[in-house]
């Protein structure tokens, strides 16, 4: 029976908790990632050799951008038009807030689904407070009991991937397809001055948010290894928080979901561990 979704980035801070979330509610789901969990499937966006593996007896997919592809645009709306053409009716985007129909990277890849006829929804969450227990933030958290952004006194909605994944589920299994787009935002503004008190206050010991210049942040990022265009890529980010970018609650996650999204201080009390001096 054609009734499996294909989860691409499987092993990604969204893509496993969808995951198991799919295992509770008995949907069939295959996990699709360049190291696949057991009884995945290898897949790589850049060797489409893994496509046909990947979507047989799909009936729809979770898309997650492949990450350093030099045109993941066209890699992504030519793996689509595969899978509509094995079958698949659906098509749920992780892209991001900042990103409208039509916009860079993912927004276009929105845009080429809004126009397909197929059935589709787009999540455009806000940042992930996962990047404080398990990306960029945790390292120096943990180490250094420090935060550097290049923020300033901006304010962020920061979600839970927990409740992405609840809201991804809700649009891959819904009886009507969405064909809309949600932006996703936890219940807490906060700047990063704020997160660094909450974890502090969690963990009984200092954490203090450093901002720094974007120039100053470039430099941090290449002698940690990114090339330049990467690290101007992520300072600019910050730089648009530090404008006040991402400074709104949205109820797009209850457009999708009736729980409520998960507090940055429930978070960070189950992600206090991830704090321990090692």
């Amino acid at each position: 029976m054609r009734d499996r979704v294909l989860i691409t980035g499987a092993t990604g801070k969204t893509g496993r908790r969808l995951l198991a979330l799919l295992d509770e509610l008995n949907i069939s789901a295959r996990a699709a990632s360049r190291k696949p969990p057991a009884g995945g499937v290898h897949f790589d966006w850049t060797d489409r050799t893994t496509w046909d593996a990947a979507l047989v007896d799909v009936s729809s997919v979770y898309l997650v951008a492949p990450m350093g592809a030099d045109d993941a645009v066209s890699l992504m709306t030519e793996f689509i038009e595969t899978a509509i053409s094995r079958g698949a009716a659906r098509f749920v985007l992780l892209s991001a807030s900042p990103l409208e129909a039509g916009g860079l990277g993912m927004g276009q890849v929105h845009q080429w689904l809004a126009g397909s006829g197929t059935e589709w929804a787009v999540l455009r969450p806000s940042w992930f407070m996962e990047n404080f227990s398990e990306g960029p933030h945790c390292t120096t958290i943990r180490d250094e009991r420090a935060i550097y952004t290049a923020t300033g006194h901006g304010r962020v909605p920061f979600i839970s991937a927990h409740d992405i994944a609840r809201g991804a589920a809700a649009a891959l299994t819904a009886e009507d397809a969405p064909n809309s787009d949600f932006v996703l935002t936890g219940p807490d503004l906060l700047s990063y001055d704020e997160v660094a008190r909450r974890i502090s206050d969690a963990i009984g010991e200092t954490v203090t948010h450093y901002p720094l210049t974007f120039d100053e942040l470039v430099a941090r990022h290449v002698a940690h290894g990114l090339i330049e265009p990467h690290a101007q890529s992520l300072a600019f980010m910050d730089l648009i928080i530090a404008e006040g970018a991402e400074d709104r609650i949205t109820n797009g996650l209850a457009e999708l979901v009736s729980e409520p999204p998960v507090t940055f201080d429930q978070f960070v009390a189950n992600a206090a561990p991830s704090w321990n001096r090692r």
